[in-house]
């Protein structure tokens, strides 16, 4: 039998998982094709019951990136992202544990919906949006039309218990 993982909020120790088997690397995001036209969602990069660690640096702080004439994406999965310093890249923290949405159903969105512009969603580029219901500010949460659709769990502030 597969090892599976729960992840706890470091703060209370509430449960914010069930059980969730882990993957080798995080997927690429999904094709365009498989838009939903509805949401004007991506699937989720990571399956469902699923997770993975992002071992690149994903999310806020951004730093301006050196080569302006030939901007990256931010981060892994995303786009190119442009602030009043112009094109940014990703100085967050490395090794977030990235899930599916759906596979943290007591996370809240902050008050005032803080951290989450978007058209469509919130993008996820502001920092944490959401929270364990203690009000530990835990996750980040990219579900956007012009990002990946993901949850990050910000690795120091919540706890992996091997099930």
């Amino acid at each position: 039998m597969a090892a599976v993982t729960i992840f706890l909020c470091a703060r209370c120790g509430e449960a914010l998982t069930a059980d969730l088997a882990a993957l080798p690397a995080v997927p690429d995001a999904p094709d365009e094709s498989q838009r939903d036209p509805e949401t004007r969602r991506l699937p989720s990069t990571v399956p469902a019951g699923h997770y993975a660690v992002e071992t690149e640096p994903w999310g806020g702080p951004y730093v301006p990136q050196d080569n302006q004439d030939d901007p990256k994406p931010c981060q892994p999965r995303g786009n190119c992202y442009c602030t009043d310093d112009g094109f940014v890249t990703s100085a967050g923290p490395r090794n977030t544990i990235v899930i599916h949405p759906d596979d943290a159903p007591t996370l809240r969105p902050l008050p005032n919906w803080e951290n989450s512009s978007g058209c469509c969603g919130p993008a996820g580029y502001h920092g944490p949006n959401r929270a364990c219901p203690c009000g530990n500010r835990l996750a980040t949460l990219a579900a956007d039309c012009y990002t990946p659709y993901e949850l990050h769990l910000d690795p120091v502030r919540v706890t992996p218990v091997e099930g």
